[in-house]
């Protein structure tokens, strides 16, 4: 339970900080009215502060921005209520997440709107007492699919998928009001290129993924304004190198951005290294893909109408398909950091990055004056030991 107001002056003096190009030690950080009003670094900032909220053995990092979430400790947001919502944001806080995109799968039209009811409840909750928030903010609504291909349909169910004829087919999908939209699409189904100039109109944010496309047909996409891929490498045509799809397009589009799972499961340890030094930290976004089952341990679960196994944090369907995570944007950064990424490159893949993909960059992704407090500060082994969110603190250890 949070303990402060977003409105009060809080000073957090922190042994090291994650900033947009550096590390430093010894930070103070003063905020006021739920923002970063000023940085600065101190050999005695401990000492000097002894009302501040004391961090030296820890280090704080922008808060993560989660932009593929299914669900976690037990709730499937497919069947989720405002209240359930709530209960996830509070255990993303736990995770380090201080914002998150609610992931719907293909589904029937009432799963959709009792879905998207819930997240608008939430997201109004937020925009008229910021004190009520009490973990990770709700930031609006990510479809995955219903415009996929079917034979990349990984866990999804096909009865549901969809091919694009005209606007009506997006008016059928329910949108809460406030907050940011965006959707995983395969360009290649018919009516496919139609469908992103559609979405850029709207101001959704269009995400390629599930898809077989060709070069040609993505360039045509991202001409028409796609310019992010959903699960790199996850659920596309495979790298071939006589004929080159969607894995060698996104590694060769420079203005394409790519978010990535990264719990060695999806994508092996040795291709996480790869992925990050053909990118590059500015080009990439972590993400956790996390189903219900996340939080929950080893065991079967049923999701999405059908029985989902979790073995030594593998998820399976009864078709062997992988289907989701079990990690948190947590372990994604603490996997990226054991494998040599830097604190900072980290920080730009788990925060800044996402926020700029979803156009919030000005207000938060990054310790920087002016922006929103929202940070998390963890220990020497990466664990969570505080989480605030626009100054006010929602998870404590």
């Amino acid at each position: 339970m949070a303990a402060n107001r977003s409105d009060q002056t809080v000073i957090l003096a922190a042994g090291r900080a994650v900033l947009p190009d550096s590390v430093r030690q010894n930070v103070v950080i003063t905020i006021a009215d739920g923002r970063i009003q000023k940085i600065s670094t101190q050999p005695d900032a401990i000492r000097v502060y002894d009302n501040a909220l004391d961090f030296a053995g820890a280090t704080v990092f922008p808060g993560f921005i989660d932009l593929h979430i299914h669900g976690s400790a037990g709730v499937d947001l497919m069947a989720a209520t405002a209240d359930d919502l709530q209960f996830v944001s509070g255990y993303l806080a736990g995770k380090g997440v201080t914002g998150w995109l609610p992931t719907l799968v293909p589904g029937a039209p009432q799963e959709y709107q009792s879905a998207v009811t819930a997240i608008q409840q939430v997201l109004t909750a937020e925009a008229n007492d910021a004190d009520a928030i009490e973990g990770a903010r709700v930031l609006g609504v990510h479809y995955e699919g219903p415009f996929v291909n079917s034979a990349k349909c990984g866990a999804l169910h096909r009865e549901y998928f969809r091919t694009f004829a005209s606007s009506a087919a997006l008016e059928t999908l329910p949108v809460p009001r406030g907050g940011s939209k965006m959707m995983t699409f395969a360009p290649e189904i018919q009516g496919g290129i139609s469908l992103v100039r559609e979405l850029i109109w709207r101001n959704w944010i269009p995400s390629i993924g599930h898809t077989c496309a060709s070069v040609d047909v993505l360039d045509q996409a991202r001409a028409a304004g796609a310019r992010h891929m959903t699960h790199f490498m996850n659920a596309m045509a495979p790298f071939d190198h006589r004929s080159p799809g969607p894995i060698a397009w996104g590694l060769g589009r420079d203005d394409v951005s790519c978010d990535f799972i990264a719990d060695g499961i999806h994508l092996d340890p040795f291709v996480l290294r790869l992925l990050a030094k053909l990118k590059g930290p500015d080009r990439l976004v972590l993400i956790s893909d996390a189903i219900a089952a996340a939080g929950k341990g080893d065991g079967e679960y049923e999701i999405w109408g059908e029985m989902i196994s979790v073995k030594n944090g593998r998820t399976s369907n009864a078709h062997g398909s992988i289907a989701g995570s079990v990690i948190s944007m947590l372990e994604a950064v603490k996997m990226m950091l054991s494998l040599g990424a830097s604190e900072v490159d980290v920080a730009r893949m788990a925060a800044m990055n996402p926020a700029r993909l979803l156009g919030i960059e000005n207000s938060c992704g990054s310790i920087q004056e002016g922006k929103r407090a929202d940070l998390v500060a963890l220990d020497g082994d990466g664990n969570v030991r505080m989480t605030m969110v626009a100054g006010r603190i929602v998870f404590q250890r």
